[in-house]
């Protein structure tokens, strides 16, 4: 067993010795959304580190901390190769959903392509609480989990060339946009990672450089921490609380273990 692959199992509580084959990594997803959070603490304690492959294990499989996407996915990208499978990196642009457009600050979403089978299928543990939980085809197929349903669209856009569509469960009853990503531009060097982390870091625009959020799915919803609120979905009922900062680091702790 190859560190990275027993220290994330350790960390999603999967059996060490478990083989992880294609119809595996459901289970993985699912194991990995509820236990590593999306968060941004490092950025807003002023703590990031360039991105490399020894300090994503460091910090999210080591010192059991969360991350955002161009962490949460490259390290997940590490985990696939580590096990035999066939995946690139590649970024794309969020549709904001309040404004009714794409992110003014570039590709800065992080995601994976996995190839398998002649098919080539995206994987995220990156979007907050958007997850698939499942490989979806680039086919077009939706795919079905407890967090909703998801299909990727192909389009004609100048941020590429297919777009992931959800429709969250509880939440949407129509389809929304998540993100325009290019499947023909991998990234292969992590420069761009370290370029996408200091936009996120820097830019006025970022959505993840002015409060802190956390974030991450449980069995049956979702709970989300702010600086001034706690929020958790269960079985479609939302509960939320106002919390001031004493609260938000004891809640960090108990629901998220930061």
């Amino acid at each position: 067993m190859q560190k990275l692959t027993s220290l994330f199992h350790k960390r999603i509580g999967m059996p060490n010795n478990e083989t992880i084959t294609f119809e595996k990594l459901a289970e993985v997803l699912e194991k990995t959304a509820q236990n590593i959070p999306f968060e941004n603490l490092s950025i807003i304690e002023n703590k990031t580190r360039k991105i490399t492959k020894e300090n994503l294990m460091s910090r999210i499989v080591e010192r059991n901390e969360g991350g955002l996407c161009y962490e949460l996915n490259p390290l997940f990208y590490f985990y696939l190769i580590e096990n035999g499978f066939n995946a690139v990196l590649t970024d794309g642009v969020v549709y904001n959903q309040a404004a009714e457009e794409y992110l003014q600050i570039g590709r800065t979403h992080v995601t994976v392509l996995l190839y398998h089978d002649e098919q080539t299928y995206l994987i995220d543990t990156g979007f907050g609480g958007n997850l698939p939980l499942k490989p979806v085809p680039l086919s077009g197929e939706t795919i079905s989990s407890y967090n909703g349903e998801f299909r990727i669209k192909k389009v004609n856009h100048e941020y590429g060339d297919y777009c992931l569509e959800m429709k969250l469960k509880h939440k949407d009853s129509d389809w929304k946009n998540g993100y325009v990503f290019d499947s023909q531009k991998p990234i292969d060097d992590a420069a761009n990672l370290n370029a996408i982390q200091t936009i996120i870091t820097e830019h006025p625009k970022s959505p993840f450089n002015k409060h802190p959020l956390v974030t991450r799915l449980t069995h049956n919803g979702n709970i989300t921490l702010t600086d001034t609120s706690f929020t958790q979905w269960a079985d479609g009922v939302v509960s939320k609380e106002n919390i001031d900062n004493v609260k938000f680091k004891k809640l960090a702790k108990l629901h998220f273990g930061l």
